[in-house]
């Protein structure tokens, strides 16, 4: 039988930069993980708070028709009066009803303002970290070219895109 030489040596020599690219790469990735939730989170956070501005200014529409038709009825009840001790306490019951109204809408009104400027500073947070992804996606996508084409400038191009997204996470967590 013929013997089988095996060459373990041959073209896998351990290239120390190499797994320090490796290890880069990993944390690049990690990086990268966390800020994609918090991404999502923060997007997620804007559509439940764009929801709830939504629900209130809803609320508002709906108490502010409930004031008119206060208004329309003391109206209608003061047209037709033909007795004026009996149409009073009706009268009233409209006003005091209509003020009610308006001031429960008033209320809502600056709820929701409120709760539009929240969605703003939510919907910036969430840009910032959308930018941040995409500088960590692409110093990943750099660093990982080095085992490929093994020249050194591709690992200093995504740290340096990696540096600018965790940068960019980082500003979005102070917002």
């Amino acid at each position: 039988m013929a013997e089988v030489e095996i060459h373990a040596g041959h073209g896998h020599e351990i290239d120390e930069f190499g797994r320090s690219v490796g290890v880069l790469v990993g944390a690049i990735g990690i990086v990268l993980a966390v800020t994609t939730i918090g991404a999502h989170r923060a997007h997620s956070a804007t559509i439940i708070t764009r929801t709830e501005a939504n629900d209130k200014w809803a609320f508002y529409q709906a108490k502010k028709e409930r004031a008119h038709l206060q208004d329309v009825g003391a109206t209608v009840v003061e047209a037709l009066n033909s007795d004026p001790a009996r149409a009073a306490p009706v009268i009233a019951k409209f006003r005091a009803d209509e003020q009610r109204y308006q001031h429960e809408s008033d209320a809502l009104n600056q709820e929701a303002r409120a709760l539009e400027a929240e969605v703003s500073h939510q919907e910036g947070r969430a840009l910032w970290l959308d930018l941040s992804e995409g500088f960590l996606e692409l110093g990943l996508v750099l660093s990982s070219l080095y085992f490929l084409a093994r020249r050194r400038f591709f690992p200093v191009l995504g740290v340096s895109a990696a540096a600018i997204g965790a940068g960019l996470a980082l500003w979005s967590l102070m917002l």
